[in-house]
Order: structure tokens, then C-alpha cells, then sequence
């Protein structure tokens, strides 16, 4: 069973590197220059293009080399400050990572209890149910007026849309992981008089850890992609605002570059709790 696992994992990378490959290839020939396409490019356009050939920072339609350029001089020197406005890049997702995480931790704290509630009170889900409903579908930015207008602090309220944003995955997940134990399990608990603090934890939690940390994972992705948006309104730092200003730059490079940094952190972020899931769903 071994081989055959190690098997499909080599194949499976082998074709990840093939459509890699592919991908690369079909991008440095779109983005190959054309004889005589200069004749027919709008001058400013091509004044722009121009610019950027010279420049090397600046790319209308950067090729994967250029890309490859930008990457390595970014993580070359992730941490430098050279004024409020020109900070690496470095530092811009340590920003966003911060409020991402800050945010996502206040949502647990508040999420995971009140799922509990609910799922082991038919009357509460009752009672909350509506409110739940209510809120849900609400856009997390639309949350951010509301909240630079009472904080008063773009920081804090980015924080504050990564909470909002966050709870709801955690709080349902929590709930139907609760409801969904087996009531067998409950009653040999209440037979043998165990307390409901000791079956909450020795019973309901370790039934439930497996819903509750799906939900973790769906959060923290919704989270890691709600921060770049919110950044690009307040601006400041992070890489949402690093983004923006490189669009006001027009260097599509460092936008490139931006993105692809942006999923690497969130594939880091999946993974992280998809390993603390198999940790808490599967003890050794």
C-alpha cells in the first residue's frame, strides 16, 4: 500500500511539473514581442512598453524571466524601509499575516464556545438562528465604513473584518460538529455521571474536532483572501496596499510577483491547519 501511495504521489508531481512547464511556455510566447506590432500600439502604449524595456521595473506584459528577476529581488531584501511608503515585501506580509492571524484567533475565541452553545441547545440554535442568517451573506467589507467610523483606526478595523469574516465558517462548523454527536456516547456519559464541563471536553470536543477544524480551514482561507482587499481600502501597509501601489507605479511585475507570494502564504496557512487537523483528529 506504501509503494503504490509513493507511486501516485511521483506521478501526481510529475504531472504538477508538466502543466508547470506548460503554463510557463504558453506564457513567454504570449508575451514575446512581435515584428512590426510596434506599428499598430497606441503611442502612449507604447511610450509605457517602452519605459518598461528600459526601466526593468515596470512591465506591461511581463515575460516568466522577468518574473523570475522580480521574485528573487524581492527575496533578496524582504525587510527593508526606505520611508513610510517603501517597505519590502517582506514586511508587507508580515503585516497582513499579523492582522490575518489576530483577527482569526478573537473569531475562535468567541466562535468555538458559542458553536458549543448552540449545537448543545436546540433552543438556543432556535433563538440564534435568525441573527446567523441575517449576518452571514453580508460582505466583510462592507463591514469596513462601519468600522473605520466608530474605531476610528485602519488597523484595528482591518482586524475587525478579518473577525467578522472569519466566524461564521467557525461558528456553524462548531455547531452542527456538536449536534451531529452520537447521542449513545452522551447517554453512557450521563449514566456514569460524568459532569457536563468533563463531556464537553472528554466526549463532545474530540467527536467534533474534525467539523471544527474544517471550519478553521475554510476561515482562515477566507481570512488570507478578505486582507488584501481591506488593505487596498485603508491603505498603510500589508500586501493589499503594497499591491495597490504598485498598480499606481504600473509595475505589473511586483503585482505578479505580489500574487504569486499571495498564494504561497495562503497554501502555508491550508496546510498548517490541515496538519494540526491530522494532529488533533489523530493522535500518535
Amino acid at each position: 500500500m506504501p509503494s503504490v501511495r509513493n507511486s501516485l504521489g511521483l506521478r501526481a508531481a510529475a504531472l504538477s511539473l508538466l502543466i508547470f512547464v506548460g503554463i510557463v511556455a504558453v506564457w513567454q510566447v504570449a508575451t514575446m514581442p512581435t515584428a512590426g506590432s510596434g506599428a499598430a500600439m497606441d503611442p502612449e502604449y507604447a511610450k509605457l512598453v517602452g519605459a518598461a524595456a528600459a526601466g526593468g521595473s515596470k512591465s506591461a506584459m511581463p515575460t516568466p524571466a522577468h518574473i523570475g528577476g522580480t521574485i528573487f529581488k524581492h527575496l533578496s531584501d524582504p525587510f527593508y524601509v526606505r520611508g513610510s511608503n517603501d517597505k519590502g515585501i517582506g514586511i508587507q506580509l508580515a503585516y497582513s499575516l499579523g492582522r490575518v492571524l489576530l483577527g482569526f484567533a478573537l473569531a475562535a475565541l468567541v466562535a468555538v464556545p458559542f458553536g458549543f452553545l448552540i449545537g448543545m441547545s436546540p433552543l438556543v440554535y432556535r433563538a440564534l438562528d435568525p441573527f446567523i442568517q441575517i449576518l452571514k451573506p453580508v460582505s466583510p467589507l462592507a463591514w469596513m465604513p462601519l468600522a473605520l467610523y466608530t474605531i476610528k483606526d485602519s488597523a484595528i478595523s482591518s482586524i475587525f473584518v478579518i473577525f467578522i469574516c472569519s466566524i461564521w465558517p467557525m461558528l456553524i462548523n462548531t455547531a452542527f460538529g456538536v449536534a451531529s454527536v452520537r447521542r449513545e456516547w452522551l447517554n453512557v456519559a450521563r449514566t456514569l455521571e460524568v459532569g457536563p464541563l468533563r463531556t464537553a471536553f472528554r466526549v463532545i470536543l474530540p467527536a467534533a474536532a474534525p467539523t471544527i477544524m474544517t471550519g478553521m480551514r475554510i476561515s482562515i482561507g477566507i481570512a488570507w483572501l478578505v486582507i488584501v482587499a481591506a488593505e487596498m481600502l485603508v491603505g498603510g501597509t500589508g500586501i493589499g496596499y503594497f499591491v495597490w501601489n504598485e498598480w499606481n507605479n504600473l509595475s505589473i511585475a511586483n503585482i505578479v510577483t505580489a500574487i504569486l507570494l499571495i498564494g504561497l502564504v495562503g497554501l502555508l496557512l491550508d496546510q498548517g491547519l490541515a496538519w494540526l487537523t491530522k494532529l488533533v483528529t489523530y493522535p500518535e
